[in-house]
């Protein structure tokens, strides 16, 4: 701030204006100032919890920094969750404090009005059923700036408690100090550079330490300029006003740009579908080349020939001026990566936990493997332990998980290595992650579910004798269900279905059971939820195969028997 202060900090879209409008580095500093005079009129002492239930916003950054300067421990909450878990979160932490944004997020709200206390709301906002009604920031705020107040707690202070989901089903709150964070800032910026000159459109939810990280901290201590998203259906008109330089994305974003190139193409001739993948092959033979893992050939000569007819169509789509992009939270399939890299966008796939703070490991543009998901930042050990696990110790690991001592110990070893779960191995530098030791469902948005919990969940309603959640790598869950014939025939007296034959693609059942298995997931996040189910003919049985001996399903061959059924659930309707 005292380095450029008439630099551009953030860019956020005013409907009055139809545009993205500016915010100074001064104004940013001046609007922190005046939070941090509201909030210390709270009477909110250090160390206590305030929590922030709001879009991507320069709001939501000013509260923080507030916040942060305080002593105050900030947890972010999800804006789309369920109110029974936000219930849960805000008595766990014992939040002071809760900030929330427009209407329509503050009314699914009203379940748990009588457990909300104070109340802050960016917009204006109606009364819940109850009456209650929270305090307008506007009347809150003062009116001038004050000076930027440091709490003088030093940089192991805890300032953040991110919750997430664990194998229980229910969120554990990652307690993240200041070091923490910043060691992973400073940590990424030395394998990934950033310039004032950039601009980073944010798009992720804050209340991902990736993008928290990534996507707000670490432009902040390059000096570089954010720009907020209006909404993710509006992301890709995004990319076209504000042409981008930098995006931190999880794999999900160019899942579908992929998918609408290749719907394209299939309406082209053979020859113009032969020129494309053949241009494609190039872009990708000469990116090898300049990483030196490839060969020469010929061919590269016409590369830059090749790239100028099809690159600028392709990087249109993604706003025509992007540097990089980096990608995390998901695996991404390393054809769609070679693709991207091949026309020109550079991928730099990473890997990490909220644990960490969050990033263990990144490709860089010098030497990007994007089947690894790339070399651990400095200071950042890793190694494998029993069964190939990736452990990791670093200063970006957790302090330990709040209010919860058992699980802190089941994840951080004596010595300060921290299991990830996840199964890896190690080659020249590079780690490449093989599998996993827990079994949970990685989404294409990056949120992560335990099937296992859900499963029993969903069990305990006799209609389903047998059930398996999937959706790793996909935008949202599903279920792969087998029915027990004898309560779905009072199923189908009281609700005038068929037979289970006839019945089993029928969009009506498929109501009813999403329904049924909504009712037994109350408990979990809101972001677990299953919108399609299909329902199998025949149980999963030993003799087939399909279960260990011990009655435990065996998922990968479920998927592989079951393919055409897990396409027509994902397919559009």
């Amino acid at each position: 701030m005292k380095r450029s202060p008439d630099a551009v900090a953030y860019r956020q879209y005013e409907e009055s204006a139809d545009d993205w409008v500016p915010w100074t580095w001064r104004q940013f500093a001046d609007a922190v100032s005046r939070w941090q005079q509201a909030l210390s009129q709270e009477g909110l002492q250090a160390g206590d919890r305030v929590a922030v239930m709001l879009g991507n916003s320069r709001e939501w950054a000013a509260f923080d920094m507030a916040a942060l300067g305080l002593g105050l421990v900030v947890v972010p909450l999800f804006v789309n969750d369920r109110a029974d878990n936000v219930g849960m979160i805000l008595e766990d932490c014992g939040a002071r404090l809760l900030l929330v944004g427009a209407d329509k997020q503050w009314q699914t709200l009203a379940p748990i009005e009588e457990r909300l206390d104070r109340v802050l709301s960016v917009e204006a906002v109606s009364p819940l059923p109850g009456g209650f009604q929270p305090m307008s920031v506007a009347d809150w705020l003062p009116p001038e700036p004050g000076e930027l107040r440091l709490a003088a707690e030093g940089s192991d202070a805890l300032a953040s408690i991110v919750y997430t989901s664990g194998t229980t089903g229910r969120p554990k709150g990652v307690m993240l100090s200041h070091r923490n964070i910043l060691f992973n800032v400073v940590g990424v910026l030395d394998k990934i550079h950033a310039y004032r000159e950039d601009l980073f459109l944010s798009f992720l939810p804050l209340s991902h330490m990736l993008e928290r990280t990534g996507g707000y901290y670490l432009p902040m201590a390059a000096g570089s300029t954010v720009a907020f998203a209006r909404s993710p259906k509006q992301v890709a008109e995004d990319f076209d006003r504000l042409h981008p330089t930098v995006i931190i994305c999880v794999p999900r974003i160019f899942e579908r740009v992929y998918a609408e190139v290749l719907g394209l193409l299939e309406k082209q001739s053979p020859t113009v579908r032969k020129l494309f993948t053949e241009a494609v092959k190039v872009g990708w033979e000469h990116f090898l080349y300049v990483q030196g893992r490839g060969k020469w050939s010929p061919k590269l000569e016409v590369w830059k020939m090749i790239d100028a007819l099809i690159g600028p169509t392709i990087r249109k789509d993604l706003g025509g001026n992007l540097r990089y992009a980096v990608a995390g939270g998901a695996a991404m399939a390393p054809d769609i990566a070679k693709f991207f890299i091949g026309v020109g966008i550079p991928i730099l796939q990473g890997y990490g936990s909220t644990e960490t703070s969050p990033v263990i490991t990144v490709n860089t543009l010098e030497s990007n493997i994007p089947e690894s998901v790339g070399s651990p930042l400095a200071g950042v050990e890793v190694k494998l332990g029993a069964m190939d696990e990736l452990l990791t110790r670093s200063p970006s690991v957790m302090m330990g998980y709040w209010n919860n001592p058992e699980a802190t110990a089941k994840t951080i070893g004596p010595e300060g290595w921290l299991r990830t779960g996840d199964r890896a191995r190690i080659e020249d530098g590079h780690v490449y992650i093989t599998g996993r030791i827990k079994e949970i469902i990685v989404m294409a948005n990056g949120e992560k579910v335990p099937p296992g919990d859900m499963e029993l969940a969903i069990a305990t309603d006799g209609l389903f004798s047998q059930v398996m959640v999937i959706g790793e790598a996909k935008p949202f869950l599903g279920a792969l269900a087998v029915l027990d014939p004898k309560e779905y025939d009072k199923l189908a007296r009281a609700e005038g279905l068929g037979s289970l034959e006839n019945e089993k693609d029928g969009e009506r059942l498929e109501k009813i059971l999403v329904e049924r298995i909504a009712a037994k997931l109350e408990a979990f996040p809101g972001y677990a939820k299953i919108p399609r189910v299909a329902v199998m003919g025949q149980p999963w049985t030993i003799d087939a195969g399909l279960m260990t001996p011990t009655l435990k399903l065996k998922r990968e061959k479920i998927l592989e028997a079951h393919g055409a059924d897990v396409d027509r659930l994902y397919a559009k309707r």
